[in-house]
C-alpha cells in the first residue's frame, strides 16, 4: 500500500465538507475517519450500516412513487406490435397514395421538436411533447425538402421488411446498404428519429438497433435475447451495454445504487480503483459523454426493475449538467418517448460546484468558462424543469459567480485516488447529494 506523506493528511482533513467528517454523533479527523470506516472494506464492500441512508432514499423514492400511483415493481412501457407498426407504415404509404391520386404533392408531416413551445416538462416524465404542438412537413416537391423526403421512403421500406420478417439491424447496417445515397450517418440517424416520432412508435419497435458505445460494471447479472449469460461482476473489467435492451431478461442484482459517470476516463480510473468490489453491491454506468439510447434505455429498464436509486458523476461544468439533465429529464429531439426513456429519480452526486469551495481546489486546477459555456449554462437555466430543482439552481448559479468548472480529475490535487477513496464514499454514506 502507497504511503503518504502527514503534510497530505492533514490537507485532506482540512479542505472536507462537514457532510465528509461527521460519524455518529461524534467527528474525527478525515484520515482517522476514512482509513478505519471508508478505505478498509473487504471486496465484499462495507458494512450493512453504511448504506442506511442509501437505504432511507429509496424508501422515500418508493413511497413518492406509490403517492404518484406508480407501481414499484415496474418493467418498462409497452412497446408497440410488430402488427402495429405495420399498419402505420401501410396508412403513410396509404396517404401518399392518395394524395397522388388527386395530383397533389404528397408529404411528410412530422412534429417539431426544435421549438420549446412544443415541449411541456411534467416532474415525473421529463420533458415530452404537447398534445397538439406545431409541425413541419418533408414535402416531395420542394427542392430543399425532396432528397428528404425520398430518403424517408427508403427507409420506411426497409423497417417495413425487417418488422415483417422479424430482423434487426442496426442504423449502421442502414447506413452501409447504400452510403452514396445516404450521405452520412448523421442523415440516417436523424431519419430513424423522424420516423420514430411520425409514426408515434418508440425506436426499438422499429426492429432498428443502435450500436451501443455505453459501458457497464458491477453488481448485475442478466440473459441476452440470444440467451447468452451476462455477468457484469468483474472487477477491473466492464461489459458493453446490449444493442438490444428490449431482448434482455432475467435481470439479478443486489446493488445499493447505480452511479452514472459521464465520461469513460472516468469510469476506467474507478474501476482500476476497485471502485464496485469496495463499494459492493453497487452498478457502474457509463454512456461515454452525452449517452447513447440504449445507455438510457439500461438505465430506465435498471430504475423500473429495481427502484435502486440513481446518481450522476459529471464535471462540474454546463455540458456535464447537460448530460444529466438528459439521463434525468430527457431531451427535445426525443421527447415524444420521454415515458421510455427517463429517470426523474436520478440526483447529482458530484461533481457540484459548490464541492470546489469546500475542498478548496485551488484556481490553476479549474478552468474559465468560455463564451459557449456561459450560454448553455444560461439556456440550462432557462428550463423548465429548474424551476423544481431549486438546489441545482443554486450550484448552477455558483458556477455563474465564480466563472469557473472543473472536470472531476480536478479531485487529483487532494490525492490521486480521493475520489474512490474519500469523495464518493463519503457522499454515499450521508447522502451528500441533490
Amino acid at each position: 500500500m502507497r504511503m503518504r506523506r502527514p503534510r497530505q493528511k492533514a490537507r485532506e482533513s482540512a479542505r472536507s465538507p462537514a457532510w465528509e467528517r461527521r460519524v455518529g454523533r461524534t467527528a474525527r479527523p478525515l484520515e482517522l475517519f476514512a482509513a478505519s470506516d471508508v478505505m478498509a472494506f473487504a471486496p465484499m464492500g462495507p458494512e450493512a450500516s453504511f448504506f442506511e441512508v442509501l437505504d432511507r432514499h429509496r424508501a422515500s423514492l418508493l413511497a413518492e412513487l406509490r403517492r404518484a400511483g406508480g407501481e414499484p415493481s415496474g418493467g418498462g412501457t409497452r412497446l408497440a406490435s410488430s402488427s402495429e407498426v405495420l399498419a402505420s407504415i401501410e396508412n403513410t404509404i396509404q396517404d401518399i397514395i392518395t394524395s397522388l391520386a388527386r395530383n397533389e404533392a404528397p408529404a411528410f408531416t412530422i412534429d417539431d421538436r426544435s421549438s420549446w413551445e412544443n415541449i411541456k416538462f411534467e416532474d415525473s416524465v421529463g420533458l415530452q411533447m404537447v398534445s397538439h404542438c406545431t409541425t413541419r412537413k418533408i414535402k416531395s416537391d420542394s427542392p430543399k425538402s425532396v432528397q428528404k423526403f425520398a430518403l424517408i421512403l427508403k427507409i420506411l421500406s426497409m423497417i417495413y421488411k425487417l418488422v415483417q420478417s422479424n430482423t434487426y439491424a442496426t442504423k449502421r447496417d442502414i447506413y452501409y446498404t447504400d452510403s452514396q445515397l445516404f450521405g452520412n450517418q448523421t442523415i440516417v440517424d436523424n431519419i430513424v428519429s423522424d420516423i420514430s416520432c411520425m409514426l408515434k412508435v418508440p425506436r426499438r419497435s422499429l426492429h432498428i438497433l443502435s450500436t451501443s458505445k455505453g459501458l457497464i460494471a458491477g453488481n448485475l447479472r442478466y440473459i441476452e435475447e440470444d440467451g447468452t449469460k451476462v455477468n457484469c461482476t468483474g472487477g477491473a473489467t466492464a461489459v458493453a451495454v446490449p444493442s438490444n435492451i428490449q431482448g434482455i431478461r432475467n435481470l439479478i442484482t443486489d446493488a445499493k445504487f447505480v452511479l452514472i459517470v459521464e465520461k469513460d476516463a472516468t469510469f476506467q480510473r474507478l474501476l482500476d480503483d476497485n471502485f464496485c468490489n469496495k463499494m459492493s453491491p453497487c452498478i457502474m454506468v457509463t454512456g461515454k459523454g452525452v449517452p447513447d439510447l440504449n445507455t438510457r434505455l439500461l438505465v430506465k429498464k435498471l430504475w423500473d426493475t429495481f427502484h435502486t436509486p440513481v446518481f450522476t458523476l459529471v464535471d462540474a461544468d454546463p455540458h456535464g449538467i447537460e448530460i444529466m439533465c438528459i439521463y434525468k429529464y430527457g431531451s427535445m429531439s426525443m421527447s415524444f418517448e420521454a415515458h421510455n426513456l427517463t429517470v426523474p429519480a436520478i440526483r447529482w452526486l458530484g461533481l457540484l460546484p459548490s464541492d470546489l469551495k469546500r475542498l478548496n481546489i485551488p484556481k490553476d486546477s479549474l478552468i474559465p468558462l468560455t463564451k459557449r459555456d456561459h450560454m448553455k449554462l444560461d439556456s440550462i437555466l432557462k428550463r423548465p424543469y429548474v424551476t423544481c430543482q431549486p438546489f441545482w439552481r443554486k450550484e448552477m448559479e455558483i458556477m455563474a459567480d465564480s466563472k469557473m468548472k472543473a472536470e472531476i480529475q480536478a479531485l487529483t490535487f487532494l490525492s490521486s485516488d480521493y475520489l474512490s477513496r474519500v469523495y464518493l464514499p463519503n457522499k454515499l454514506r450521508f447522502g451528500g447529494w441533490i
